[in-house]
């Protein structure tokens, strides 16, 4: 005699969906815990405009000023790609010569900390000095990406009090160092205006009246421009330091920021302005404002269709409950990952296909 017996097989899901039924108390529990866990990783993800998709890279730059690009290739830039092809995980080392200006790309492999390839640039670096022109000092790049440009504002002087050398010192001076502090913020780069400098000039005929050379004269002002110090000494039971002063302060002497932008602008000369003329936080904001839309868009359509099919309020509050934990939860991943941030603005779309 055969007995025949019809079982029925059970997924995981099934598994899952029946234990969850039966234990309601613990599936509460679980999914409060799990919907804390992913609000604390949404606060604490950081939120950009466009992902980061640019490669683990050092740039190195150096200024050799008054010499032809050839040179510079010759001189800085081969010696400088040549030794850093040997780097540890380097896939690949870019170099461009311009008119007194080297740029070297040094690229790593995906997944290389960005502050270890920075040490191990600036080792090869110092082997490759000897192979450098004198006074040549290459300068690492700063430890941003090439989507780390988020605001740029401008210096303007409507009254006409400031010219564009007086403006360019007072962001080369004041304001980029005010700026700096702010954590977070990895360069301050200053563009236009005209820099602050002190020039001599000679005359030729005087200079061989008198039998001087040109180096003697540069000589004589970098000598002059100089503090140097002296000895104690004693006066009526206190000791006075005595020093030379001879730094140059004067020409007579040589014939995120919003925040702190608030509370620059009150330290700024008369009629000088500050304008913002990029601000990608706008773009990031505008991003965010589009997913809470959709967010609740999404729970508005599906609670509407489950009412109108099933005329069941339970199950239109379930799925109104759902979603927004759903959107939580897309953030763990996010926040524990490598994954871009800006990526967690988008991982939450299929949960909304889905659901």
């Amino acid at each position: 005699m055969v007995n025949e017996h019809n079982t029925v097989s059970v997924g995981p899901i099934q598994r899952v969906i029946a234990y969850c039924a039966r234990n309601a108390f613990v599936t509460l529990l679980l999914v409060t815990i799990c919907a804390f866990w992913g609000y604390r990783a949404l606060i604490s993800t950081p939120l950009d405009a466009i992902p980061d998709l640019s490669d683990v890279q050092v740039i190195i730059y150096t200024d050799w000023p008054g010499r032809s690009p050839d040179l510079v290739e010759d001189q800085i830039t081969y010696p400088l790609t040549t030794t850093l092809l040997a780097a540890p995980k380097v896939q690949f080392v870019r170099g461009q010569s311009f008119m007194g200006l080297s740029l070297v790309n040094v690229i790593f492999e995906d997944g290389t900390d960005i502050y270890w390839a920075r040490s191990r640039v600036l080792e090869y670096l110092n082997s490759a000095a000897a192979k450098l022109p004198e006074a040549v000092r290459p300068t690492l790049g700063p430890d941003a990406t090439g989507v780390g440009w988020v605001f740029e504002y401008a210096l303007v002087d409507k009254s006409g009090h400031n010219n564009l050398a007086q403006l360019r010192s007072l962001q080369d001076f004041k304001l980029r160092y005010w700026l700096e502090s702010i954590e977070g913020v990895a360069e301050v780069a200053s563009i236009g205006g005209f820099e602050k400098e002190y020039q001599v000039t000679v005359d030729p005929n005087k200079l061989a009246a008198y039998g001087i050379s040109l180096n003697q004269v540069a000589q004589a002002i970098r000598r002059s421009n100089n503090d140097v110090g002296g000895r104690v000494l004693e006066i009526a039971g206190h000791e006075h330091f005595i020093r030379g002063r001879g730094y140059i302060h004067t020409v007579s002497d040589i014939e995120r920021v919003k925040q702190r932008l608030g509370e620059i602008k009150k330290s700024l000369p008369q009629g000088v302005e500050i304008v913002t003329t990029y601000d990608r936080s706008d773009l990031i904001e505008r991003a965010i404002a589009t997913l809470k839309d959709t967010l609740i868009e999404e729970m508005i359509v599906v609670s509407l269709v489950i009412m109108a099919f099933l005329l069941h309020f339970r199950f239109s509050l379930i799925a109104i409950l759902t979603l927004p934990i759903a959107i939580l939860l897309a953030f763990i991943p996010c926040r524990h990952s490598i994954c871009p941030p800006i990526s967690c603005l988008w991982a939450a779309l299929p949960w909304l296909s889905a659901l």
